[in-house]
């Protein structure tokens, strides 16, 4: 049988190149030059003046949260339709994660909603560019600067979308990046933070090193955390970001391709989300069922045809540990109804003409 892929990571640069010289020079932990070029270089990518590596994407979210001082009795505004993450971040700290429902169109956090949700011991929101599409950044700007609040990209799906010509990661106060196996670009594991604040910099970086006293060894003024990148997953990361343009390119390909192909049938499908000064790189071409309950049908049938797909994220609050009663009937609808496609960026056209062609005969049975 046929089998497509839904990612897969295109190491086939100067990744084994620059791992080997990792090894031939010893420089493999947590120390060496890939670290400080990675940084550099996806700072300038990005359009920030630093950037901190992290072993993680999680790990990035809490570092700047605890980087922000969040703590105890503070309230942090995150969108329901996310990955888990996102609040288990903001729990790490003690802090609450206070759950916002998202947009019906974008699939984004709501600026109506948050307003909603706003309380004094509000501190920050923290913003999840969808599977690769930006957030409405200028109006969340507005209600952060009325209400004096922290604002936190989590950018890990969308590593260059761009918001009004800015790069997303770049628009807040802090952005976090991952660099899982399964992302635009990937170091395995690994993670980013990038602010143009050197004071949070500094102290993200401190914090991230164990909070190691620069002027007395082994002196810890407070509890840090080891949330550091080694210098393989860096040199990995390098090779990677030098063809970062190359890959978001053909993610838009990709994406065109299937919209060529899946117009027609907008009857039973709502293509990805679109609008005018916004770049979304589909890091999942993702679509939504309008008809209920097709959503699991149609991946039944592209699995039994070789297909790989996956639906969306379950809303936050349906997890046991952020569990309530309120309905988010936005984050609901996307959840029950959203699929994402086969988005490697390997996939041919055939591949994406397969795909679709076992899409419309699943629709010509709804018809």
């Amino acid at each position: 049988m046929r089998k497509v892929s839904l990612v897969q990571p295109d190491l086939s640069g100067n990744e084994y190149r620059y791992l080997a010289e990792c090894v031939d020079t010893g420089w493999v932990s947590s120390k060496g030059k890939f670290i400080h070029l990675f940084e550099n270089q996806f700072a300038q990518f990005i359009g920030t003046k630093s950037a901190v590596s992290t072993s993680s994407g999680t790990a990035a979210l809490h570092l700047a949260l605890v980087a922000l001082g969040l703590s105890s009795n503070d309230e942090v505004l995150v969108p329901d339709l996310t990955f888990v993450a996102t609040a288990n971040a903001v729990a790490y700290t003690g802090a609450k994660p206070v759950l916002v429902d998202v947009d019906r169109n974008s699939w984004n956090i709501a600026p109506e909603h948050i307003l909603e949700k706003i309380t004094p011991h509000t501190k920050a929101v923290i913003v999840v560019h969808l599977y690769g599409n930006p957030v409405d950044m200028t109006s969340i700007s507005r209600i952060a600067k009325k209400y004096g609040l922290y604002v936190i990209e989590d950018a890990a799906e969308a590593h260059g979308a761009q918001y009004r010509n800015k790069t997303v990661g770049s628009l807040g106060d802090i952005g976090c990046f991952s660099f899982y196996g399964n992302k635009i670009i990937t170091t395995g594991e690994g993670g980013m933070i990038t602010t143009n604040s050197k004071r949070i910099a500094d102290k993200v970086r401190f914090l991230r090193d164990h909070a190691m006293d620069k002027t007395r060894s082994y002196y810890h003024p407070c509890i840090g955390f080891n949330y550091r990148m080694t210098n393989l997953q860096a040199a990995i990361g390098l090779a990677q970001l030098e063809r970062i343009d190359s890959f978001i390119s053909k993610k838009l390909s990709i994406a065109a391709k299937y919209d060529q192909l899946l117009h027609r049938l907008d009857s039973l499908i709502e293509l990805p989300p679109r609008a005018s000064g916004l770049k979304n790189v589909f890091w999942m071409y993702s679509v939504v069922l309008k008809r209920k309950k097709l959503r699991d049908k149609l991946r039944q049938h592209l699995a039994k045809n070789g297909i790989e797909s996956r639906p969306f994220f379950v809303p936050l609050h349906q997890m046991p540990m952020y569990k309530e009663l309120n309905t988010y009937p936005n984050s609901n609808y996307l959840s029950k109804n959203g699929i994402s496609l086969p988005s490697s960026i390997f996939l041919t056209d055939s591949d994406i003409e397969y795909v679709s062609k076992t899409i419309r005969s699943f629709a010509s049975s709804y018809a």
